[in-house]
C-alpha cells in the first residue's frame, strides 16, 4: 500500500490461467452489452482518454455528468494510457432515451475539451465521434481536413460522413423513438428476453463470430468469410425482417430463409458469442413460421421424425441394409429428397440396443444411473450403449436402461416445433419419475443433452415446465458423469495401456455446454495416452446438415478447415475420439477414418 492506495496482483504462470484473463478481458466488452431488455449499455462516449496523472479527477466528473443524467455505468480502462471504455445504459426506442444519448456525448465533449484529451483515444473516428470534431480540433484543423478530404475524394465516395461533414449524432440509429419491437407468437419461452424480438436484439454487433482461427463460432462464416453468414449477419437480417425495415422482404421471404440456411445450429454462439445470442434456436423458430407460409418440404419431415422412421424400418435392417450403399438408391434420394448422393446413410444395427440390454447378464445391485436410449445409439451404434454398461458393471455402479425415447432433437432443428412440443412433453412424462426419484441419467449424445436440458423445458409451458426442468437437472453427458464419479470416489475403474495419443474433437453442443474438459480429463486416465483438444471447430455435418445436396460442398470445406486433414494423419498408435454420431459420420464419409465414441474406447481398455 502507497499513497493510500491498495494494489492487488495475480500471477499466472501456466498457459490455462493465463487464457482465462485473456478470455475474460476479451469478453468484457461484450459482457458490458449482455443486458437483457430495452436498455442497452452503449458504446458512444467509450475511448476518450486524458493524460494518465489526471485520470482519477477526469473519471469522477465523467460518472457525475452519468449520473447527473439518469444513467448508470460500467467503467474498464487502459489505465496506464489513460483510455476509458465506458458505456452508459440507455433506453434509445424512446424520446426521453435520444434525448438522454445526446446530452450525455456533448457534456462528455466539453469534459475531455476541458481536460485536454481525446474522444478518440484507441480506435479512431466514425459516425459517433465525427459530429465533435470541428469542437475537438477548432475550426481552422477542420476546414483543412475538409479541404483534404474533397481533394483526394471530390465525390465523397469513401467512407462519407466519418471525419469531416458528419450527420448529426441522433442520425444513424439502429433503434430510434419510433421504432416497437415486435412481439410474435412463439413456441419457445422467450420471457427471460421480453419476447422473441428483444432476445434477437441482444446482438449488439461485437463481431465475436467473425472470428476464423479458434473456437466453434460461426462454422459457416469462418468457410465463406461472408457477413451475411455470420451470427451477426443472420442477427441483423432477421431483426430487420421482423420489423419490415426490408421493405417488400417480410419474415417469410426466401431471401431471409437463405440469409439463415447455412446456419449449422450449432450453438457455438450461445456459448462463445458474448451475449450469448441463440441462432440455432432463432433458426428453429424461423423455419416453423416460414414452413407454416409455404408448406414443409418432405425432407424436413422425414428427417425430424428418423425416430419413428428408425423404429420403423429397424426389424427389416438385414433386408435394408445393402440397399443403402447402391448408386441407384442415392440418385433416388438425391431427387427425392435432396440427400447429397455422395453420403452413404447409415445403416441400421441388426439388434437394437434395447433388445441386447435385455439379454445381458446384469449384476444385483439396485440402479444409480438410467442410460437415455437414444435414437442413434438405439438403432445405429447399440455397441456404444452396451460399452456403458460394461463400464458400469466394472465399477459396481448399477444402470438401468431407460424407456426408449427421443429428445425431439431432430424435430426441433427441422423446425417441426408443434410435434416436438408434443414429443418432448412425451419424453419428460417418461423421464421424470426417474429423475424426481434420484436417479442420474446419462446422455451419450451432446446434441441430445442440449435438447433436454435447454429447449425442451422452453417448448413447455406450465407443470410441464417444471418437470421438464427437473428432467434437465438429472442429466448428464457421460463424460462429465463418469468423470466425476471417479475424481469423486463414487466409482473406480482400471485401465490398461492404449493408444499413446488420443484426439478429440469436441461436439459443437458438447463445446457449448463447457463439457470438453471432463472429456479431456476422462481419457486422460488412460495410462501413457497423451490427450490433444483439436479445437478443430465444427465437422461440419451438423446433425442432417451435411447430407443436404446443397449443403454438401460447405459441409466438407468446413470439415477440412482442421478435423478432416487431422483425421487422415492419424498414425498407428492414435486413435481419434468423438461423442457426437455426425461428426463420427462425418469423419468416416469425407476421411475414410472410424473415430471412436470415449465410452467405447475406455470399455475396451478396462482391466475386469
Amino acid at each position: 500500500m502507497a499513497r493510500g492506495i491498495n494494489a492487488r496482483t495475480s500471477r499466472a504462470l501456466d498457459p490455462a490461467a493465463q487464457a482465462r484473463i485473456w478470455q475474460l478481458r476479451q469478453s468484457s466488452l461484450g459482457l458490458s452489452m449482455a443486458m437483457k431488455g430495452d436498455a442497452k449499455s452503449l458504446s458512444f462516449v467509450e475511448d476518450t482518454a486524458v493524460a494518465p496523472e489526471r485520470l482519477r479527477d477526469y473519471i469522477a466528473r465523467f460518472l457525475e455528468i452519468v449520473r447527473r443524467h439518469g444513467s448508470t455505468t460500467g467503467v474498464y480502462a487502459h489505465a496506464s494510457v489513460g483510455c476509458l471504455h465506458v458505456r452508459p445504459v440507455i433506453n434509445l426506442k424512446t424520446d426521453a432515451g435520444v434525448r438522454q444519448f445526446e446530452a450525455i456525448a456533448n457534456d462528455i465533449a466539453d469534459l475531455v475539451l476541458e481536460f485536454g484529451g481525446a474522444l478518440s483515444g484507441e480506435h479512431g473516428d466514425g459516425l459517433v465521434r465525427g459530429p465533435f470534431n470541428e469542437r475537438m480540433f477548432g475550426a481552422e484543423l477542420y476546414k483543412a481536413f475538409r479541404t483534404i478530404k474533397r481533394t483526394f475524394d471530390p465525390a465523397g465516395l469513401f467512407n462519407p460522413g466519418k471525419i469531416v461533414d458528419s450527420p448529426p449524432l441522433t442520425a444513424n440509429l439502429r433503434y430510434g423513438a419510433g421504432y416497437r419491437t415486435p412481439e410474435p407468437i412463439t413456441f419457445f419461452d422467450y420471457a427471460e428476453h421480453g419476447g422473441l424480438g428483444r432476445a434477437v436484439e441482444m446482438c449488439s454487433g461485437v463481431g465475436a463470430c467473425r472470428k476464423t482461427l479458434d473456437g466453434t463460432m460461426c462454422p459457416s462464416y469462418m468457410a465463406t468469410r461472408d457477413e451475411a453468414h455470420s451470427t451477426r449477419g443472420r442477427a441483423n437480417a432477421l431483426r430487420l425482417a421482423m420489423t419490415g425495415r426490408l421493405g417488400e422482404t417480410g419474415l417469410g421471404d426466401d431471401a431471409v430463409f437463405e440469409t439463415l440456411d447455412l446456419c449449422l445450429e450449432c450453438r457455438a454462439c450461445k456459448a462463445e458469442c458474448p451475449v450469448g445470442v441463440d441462432m440455432a434456436r432463432f433458426k428453429s423458430e424461423f423455419l416453423a413460421d416460414y414452413y407454416g407460409r409455404h408448406g414443409t418440404p418432405l425432407r424436413a419431415r422425414m428427417l425430424g421424425r428418423i425416430h419413428e422412421l428408425s423404429a420403423w424400418a429397424s426389424p427389416f435392417a438385414r433386408l435394408l441394409n445393402p440397399c443403402l450403399t447402391s448408386a441407384w438408391l442415392r440418385v433416388v434420394n438425391e431427387h427425392l429428397l435432396g440427400l447429397d448422393r455422395r453420403r452413404a446413410l447409415p445403416p441400421w444395427a441388426t439388434r437394437t440396443l434395447a433388445a441386447q440390454w435385455r439379454a445381458r447378464r446384469a449384476p444385483t445391485s439396485p440402479s444409480s444411473v438410467v442410460l437415455f436410449n437414444d435414437t442413434f445409439t438405439n438403432y445405429y451404434h447399440p455397441e456404444i450403449g452396451m460399452a456403458v454398461a460394461a463400464l458400469c458393471d466394472g465399477a459396481g455402479i448399477g444402470v438401468e436402461l431407460g424407456p426408449h425415447v427421443c429428445c425431439a432433437r431432430p424435430l426441433i432443428s427441422q423446425g417441426l416445433l408443434a410435434a416436438a412440443r408434443r414429443r418432448g412433453a412425451d419424453t419428460v412424462r417418461q423421464l421424470h419419475p426417474l429423475a424426481v426419484s434420484g436417479k442420474r441419467i446419462i446422455v451419450l449424445e451432446p446434441s441430445c443433452l442440449t435438447a433436454l436440458r435447454d429447449d425442451v423445458p422452453a417448448l413447455l409451458r406450465g407443470t410441464a415446465q417444471r418437470q421438464a426442468r427437473e428432467v434437465a437437472d438429472a442429466c448428464l453427458l457421460f463424460e462429465e458423469w463418469l468423470e466425476g464419479a471417479l475424481e469423486n470416489g463414487e466409482a473406480a475403474l482400471t485401465f490398461r495401456a492404449g493408444p499413446t495419443r488420443l484426439l478429440l474433437h469436441g461436439h459443437c453442443h458438447q463445446k457449448s455446454l463447457g463439457l470438453v474438459p471432463p472429456a479431456l480429463a476422462l481419457l486422460g486416465r488412460i495410462p501413457g495416452a497423451e490427450v490433444v483438444d483439436l479445437d478443430a471447430g465444427c465437422c461440419g455435418m451438423a446433425g442432417s446438415f451435411g447430407y443436404a445436396r446443397e449443403h454438401f460442398d460447405l459441409s466438407r470445406q468446413i470439415g477440412e478447415r482442421r478435423l478432416l486433414p487431422a483425421a487422415r494423419a492419424l498414425t498407428k498408435n492414435e486413435v481419434l475420439v468423438a461423442s457426437g454420431v455426425s461428426c463420427r459420420h462425418q469423419v468416416r464419409d469425407l476421411a475414410g477414418v472410424s473415430a471412436r465414441h470415449p465410452a467405447e474406447l475406455l470399455a475396451s481398455l478396462l482391466v475386469q
